[in-house]
């Protein structure tokens, strides 16, 4: 890697954490599996993995920025950051010298690394400066005795065929200087050796790089994990599995039509609908397998328009830094460690306002293709769909005597007796923290009387953050998935 770039040698430190950093995503022979697969149980993700040194053009996060300032860094590409998600670059003439972002714009050609190079090569030779030969610097060897010398063998060389030069006068002013004489060399003649027969080696010869050594692969051509999603309703229909995608849409009518979403009218003159699509997904394990296939429908809510179709937007979500003093105090009291899912969480919320829109692609009434579907519920997609779910959510858990924390609005306590519990609220993801399990079972079934929930038990994986435990050590560890 150092050899085919024109990084300085300091940089070797870069390039062999880089080597380890792609060996440890290829093949090996010995266990015929993905490194990263065997201590991770997922096959990871290469489409990301570039060109150790290649030029970059890298944009680092600046909150002063000023207009008229460069938008962008000139560097190099030296590495991948252990704990997030981005690149390295060695910047020489910038003042950090080294930059860690996300954001960058790569130049991986062979055209431009040839001109880096053969730019590089043509500074040195003209930098380069010729010796001067002088009369000290020739060297007299010493006269040989032919007494003492033996004859081998000699031939006559035949001069007839040789051409003689004419001797050229030369003027005064045409001289040479003496420093830039050189003496005339005679002639080599090529002696032609006798024909010998080549007999070829038999030593083995073992290759440089081992069979297990791929690096830089096309990650649209060889990652297996990278699954491809419908992106229209027609793509679903057509594919492979369009039955998984039509149980996936009849699942998301279904829960729809139990929440009394919408109801079919006709147009009030002056209204306008909204439209609608559906979106496709294919949810993943912990493993990374396929779990389920997942449609959703959403409306576009881009064509709402304030004070008609909305009015307030704002929703709180819970910080990261209130999820670390929660893992904090699991840690520390030993608490019981939960999780839940609510299904369809936006259908739950109430709307305020007289909200039209189409009737979803492929799933039209027959018969009532003028009629639209006046939303009674908030759908995913609305301006202010998020809003109506967390004032449904916080009124619902209220009344069955949670209080809501000054500091976070989506942190909720608890307390019976001793014990206590801790709700954790984000968009659809509940974290349950408790001291007793009864109180943790009596919180579960009153969420799953209110709400369609999905009880995940132990918590393992919350919002991309593994979560491993082990209780007798009392250690608890979170780190966030880098796939």
């Amino acid at each position: 890697m150092m050899n085919c770039t024109n990084l300085p040698i300091f940089l070797r430190g870069e390039a062999l954490t880089t080597a380890n950093y792609i060996l440890n995503r290829t093949p090996t022979k010995s266990i015929n599996r993905i490194p990263y697969e065997v201590w991770n149980g997922r096959k990871p993700s290469i489409k990301h993995l570039r060109v150790w040194g290649c030029k970059a053009e890298a944009k680092p996060y600046n909150p002063v920025e000023k207009k008229l300032d460069p938008k962008t860094i000139s560097g190099y590409f030296v590495g991948y950051p252990e704990r997030t998600k981005g690149y390295i670059f060695y910047c020489p003439k910038h003042t950090t010298r080294f930059i860690e972002t996300s954001r960058a714009v790569f130049i991986e050609t062979d055209q431009e690394r040839d001109e880096e190079e053969s730019f590089s090569l043509e500074e040195i030779t003209l930098n380069h400066d010729m010796p001067q030969i002088s009369n000290e610097d020739i060297v007299r060897l010493p006269q040989i005795d032919s007494s003492n010398t033996q004859l081998v063998h000699t031939e006559e060389i035949n001069t007839n065929g040789l051409e003689t030069a004419e001797p050229m006068e030369l003027n005064d002013d045409q001289a040479l200087p003496a420093e830039n004489q050189v003496m005339a060399q005679a002639p080599e003649v090529e002696n032609p050796e006798p024909n010998m027969e080549l007999r070829r080696s038999q030593r083995q010869r073992k290759p440089a790089l081992g069979d297990d050594y791929f690096v830089y692969l096309q990650g649209a051509e060889h990652d297996v994990n990278i699954i491809e999603d419908p992106a229209t309703f027609k793509q679903a229909m057509t594919s492979e599995k369009r039955e998984n995608w039509f149980a996936a849409m009849k699942s998301e009518l279904n829960s729809m039509e139990k929440n009394g979403v919408w109801k079919l009218v006709t147009l009030p003159q002056g209204c306008k609908p909204i439209g609608c699509k559906w979106v496709y997904k294919t949810k993943l394990d912990s493993k990374g397998q396929i779990d389920r296939y997942k449609a959703r429908l959403v409306a576009k809510g881009f064509t709402q328009k304030e004070g008609i179709d909305f009015n307030e937007t704002f929703s709180p979500v819970s910080t990261k830094d209130s999820l670390r003093v929660i893992m904090a105090l699991v840690a520390h009291f030993d608490l019981h460690l939960h999780q839940m899912d609510v299904k369809t969480a936006f259908l739950n919320g109430d709307l305020e306002e007289d909200i039209y829109m189409v009737q979803p692609e492929g799933f039209v009434q027959e018969g009532g293709k003028s009629l639209v579907c006046k939303l009674c519920k908030s759908i995913y997609g609305l301006k202010q769909a998020s809003r109506q779910w967390y004032l449904k959510f916080n009124k619902v858990v209220k009344d069955f005597g949670f209080i809501e924390n000054v500091l976070d609005e989506c942190i909720y306590m608890k307390m019976s007796g001793r014990h206590f519990i801790i709700l954790v609220l984000y968009v659809d993801d509940i974290l349950l923290a408790c001291t007793n399990l009864t109180m943790l079972h009596d919180c579960k079934n009153f969420l799953s009387k209110n709400f369609e929930m999905t009880d995940l038990a132990k918590a393992s994986n919350v919002l991309g953050i593994d979560i491993s435990r082990d209780r007798k050590m009392g250690y608890l560890d979170y780190h966030k998935n880098p796939t």
